[in-house]
């Protein structure tokens, strides 16, 4: 069942430059109060019945039904968060209306994709203006038109139909507008770069209300930025349009070997998948359990060629290791096959959906805490030790809540670091690997162990810090980092502020990580 409901009736989900998988804390986004007749009080009922009227998507607002579904991102620690309005646009008029609306009365608003915001930045107490109608993917030749709303499952059926395909991540109900706009890192990237590298143009509503096509030919500027600059920053994105690859039959394979070699494991993988040939792409897992077993280290991957060329590559690694893997795992899939695969979804695309986004959708919604790095160099011997400690102290954790807690390391190279850093506003072009540290835990579980497992995400975090080059993934946005413009953006950073200063000067798009316009400008440390 699709949710709905609005002032009568609503629809529908939303994305747009809403900040995707970025983000946990602080969960609202205010818009500066503009002009003169900005009132303090606020709009009244009747001010928020005339907005409902003049959008052609619903509006849905307290006390109808579909309210609480409605108000959900996918991570349940928002769930407190109750927005004034959450506004289904159907198009970029209806966007502009509700930048209008929040202009004229000094509301708090959040733009909304696939609600994958890591510190709740695509909430708000205000208006949401969520872009879930704004859905549907075109193929034309070797160009795909696609919604800002499309969530990124439903964008791999539909290009996998029409035998194509563009690198992406593996999350399923993340909105496209979301992955794109920071970036984009997938299982494919080292063979065909990230999802921004093919974007080819966007339809956007600036903070004037102003629809416009941003391609290398207008606004190239605002075009640049787009392209890792981070969702929420410049405006809403309504369309896209993409470059897209013929759709591969990509091999997929798991390995994984006892704990006692995971130091081994490790050294070797650092050494092997980053300079693999570009169609090797492979992660590496360790996770552990409060309480639980021996933790676990697991070798994933995705080789787009024949199953023959992925076991060879396999086989340099086991040279390395050695061959006493406690499981192997390695088949040949379709596209669409394997990215549900790689989504978790084994039971088809239903599976890769939420219960009330579809009709039987089996997807959960899961708490979590997570945090990023980069590495541009291996890890030595100190800092796989380092590692090792910390995944096994998760098990010593006192009144945890549950759950399972780690780090997964991606590899890259390839065609993803062959552009320049300045090339889009995606700076992090020399890292070997990047990591993401993530701790979950069981739904209704008490504070108390939350934080324990918190306070161990964030000592694992500051431990590996001397081996990390400092950057971190602006799509895994993060409000306990102080330094923020240099970890997600270096040397970008005053180039996008230049970029702000002429689409937003007045800062409307605005969050605790908000790029600031030029002439205000923050310093960047590092």
């Amino acid at each position: 069942m699709q949710r709905r409901a609005f002032l009568g009736a609503a629809a529908g989900g939303v994305a747009a430059l809403a900040v995707p998988a970025v983000a946990h804390a602080a969960a609202t986004r205010s818009a500066a109060p503009v002009g003169i007749g900005a009132r303090a009080a606020g709009p009244t009922a009747a001010d928020w019945t005339a907005l409902a009227h003049d959008l052609d998507g619903p509006l849905v607002r307290p006390g109808n039904r579909s309210y609480t579904v409605d108000s959900y991102l996918f991570d349940p620690r928002f769930d407190g968060i109750h927005p004034a309005g959450i506004a289904y646009v159907k198009n970029a008029t209806d966007v502009g209306t509700c930048l209008a609306f929040v202009r004229k009365y000094g509301v708090k608003f959040a733009a909304r994709s696939g609600g994958h915001s890591y510190a709740g930045y695509s909430s708000s107490t205000g208006l949401i203006i969520d872009v879930e109608n704004l859905k549907g993917v075109q193929v034309s030749g070797t160009t795909a038109n696609v919604g800002a709303g499309t969530r990124l499952i439903d964008f791999y059926s539909e290009l996998a139909a029409k035998g194509r395909a563009i690198p992406g991540g593996s999350c399923p109900t993340v909105g496209i507008a979301g992955l794109v706009l920071g970036g984009g890192v997938g299982v494919t990237a080292r063979a065909y770069g990230l999802t921004c590298d093919k974007l080819k143009s966007l339809n956007i509503v600036t903070a004037n209300g102003k629809a416009l096509t941003v391609s290398p030919d207008e606004h190239s500027d605002l075009y640049w930025a787009c392209r890792g600059g981070g969702g929420g920053n410049f405006g809403i994105a309504t369309w896209f349009q993409f470059n897209t690859v013929p759709a591969p039959t990509p091999v997929l394979f798991f390995l994984s070997w006892p704990w006692s070699k995971a130091a081994k494991v490790i050294a070797a993988w650092q050494s092997w998948a980053p300079n693999a040939p570009d169609a090797l792409w492979s992660n590496l897992h360790l996770a552990a359990a409060p309480g639980g077993h021996t933790p676990t280290i697991q070798v994933g991957g995705c080789y787009l060629g024949s199953i023959t060329g992925a076991h060879n590559l396999i086989e340099q690694l086991y040279g390395k290791v050695g061959m006493d893997a406690t499981g192997y795992y390695l088949n040949q899939y379709s596209y669409l096959n394997a990215m549900l695969f790689e989504a978790g979804c084994k039971n088809g695309l239903t599976a890769c959906h939420l219960p009330w986004y579809q009709n039987g959708g089996t997807l959960n919604r899961q708490p979590q805490f997570a945090k990023s790095d980069y590495f541009s160099k291996p890890l030595s011997a100190n800092g796989i030790s380092t590692l090792l400690h910390n995944i096994t102290a998760l098990q010593s954790v006192r009144g945890a809540a549950g759950g399972v807690g780690g780090i997964a390391f991606d590899a890259l190279g390839g065609a993803v670091n062959r552009v320049s850093a300045t090339a889009t506003a995606f700076v992090h072009r020399n890292a070997l690997f990047g990591a993401q540290y993530t701790t979950d835990w069981n739904n209704g579980a008490a504070a108390a162990g939350i934080n324990n497992q918190h306070a161990w995400l964030r000592s694992f975090w500051t431990s590996m810090r001397p081996y990390a080059n400092g950057q971190a993934y602006q799509n895994y946005i993060d409000p306990d980092l102080t330094n923020w413009p240099q970890a997600y953006y270096a040397q970008n950073y005053p180039r996008l502020q230049t970029v702000k200063r002429t689409y937003d000067p007045t800062r409307l798009f605005n969050f605790p990580q908000a790029i600031v316009p030029a002439a205000t400008s923050v310093a960047v440390t590092g």
